[in-house]
């Protein structure tokens, strides 16, 4: 058996060292290659696209795969949209594992939007110092003039490549972040609104207790729809529907 894990994240990394090992099991990782310098799996992996959607499909059946778990970041639409097409086209087994988003909780001030151009039309309404952690690769929608009142503290594992605002600081920095962590930093640069996607997870949760404390209301970037037929909430999960496909 031949299982394709995508993604790079903390939970395939979490499925890729449970199935490790297995006998009889071939398991490879593949990432994106989006960053320099990706914390990687345990076991085989690749780094770098498919060609769309038909190139999944030709890798699949190249490769023998027997199953693919598409564990990659909640708002990798695309690569989620090719592999059920992909999987479709082989004949392949798919699982989509996606662990749950973020809820808000009492003293939360929350506005919950559909994309990046509604948050950053509603930034001026909220505050004057932003602290943006939607990542490197969705900065053009607060670089238009209408924001260049605002302060803009991004932080990203890499630096942007896009437009970017035109009063910005960035922060080179890769999680977990403790809660202690964020409220000094919130509290240093004056932040009175922060950005975010809905991820998900403990890694960079500890912004939203931040937020929290110290009262600074929160933009929360909603997740695409899931599109793949099965779907599940931990590495747990798809491990178990791993092994009942052997």
């Amino acid at each position: 058996m031949h299982v394709l894990i995508l993604g790079g994240t903390s939970d395939a990394r979490s499925l890729a060292t449970h199935l490790h090992g297995t006998s009889g099991l071939r398991v490879v990782s593949s990432l994106a290659g989006r960053t320099k310098a990706p914390v990687l799996p345990v076991g085989e992996s690749r780094i770098g696209g498919f060609g769309g959607a038909d190139g999944l499909a030709v890798y699949l059946a190249r490769e023998g795969v027997t199953a693919v778990v598409d564990a990659t970041h909640p708002f990798a639409a695309r690569i989620s949209a090719n592999a059920v097409a992909a999987c479709a086209r082989a004949d392949v087994p798919l699982l989509r594992l996606q662990r749950p988003g973020w809820a808000a909780e009492a003293g939360d001030d929350w506005r919950r939007i559909p994309d990046a151009d509604a948050a950053a039309a509603l930034l001026p309404a909220l505050g004057r110092r932003v602290f943006l952690t939607t990542g490197r690769l969705e900065t053009a929608p607060y670089a238009g003039a209408a924001l260049d009142d605002l302060w803009f503290l991004l932080r990203s594992v890499e630096p942007p490549t896009g437009p970017v605002p035109a009063r910005l600081e960035l922060l080179l920095a890769r999680g977990p972040f403790t809660v202690e962590d964020e409220i000094a930093l919130l509290r240093r640069h004056r932040i009175d609104v922060l950005v975010t996607k809905d991820s998900g997870g403990t890694q960079t949760a500890a912004k939203l207790a931040a937020a929290r404390e110290l009262g600074v209301p929160v933009v929360m970037i909603d997740r695409p729809p899931v599109t793949a037929e099965r779907c599940v909430a931990s590495a747990d999960e798809a491990e178990a529907w791993v092994r009942g496909l052997r």
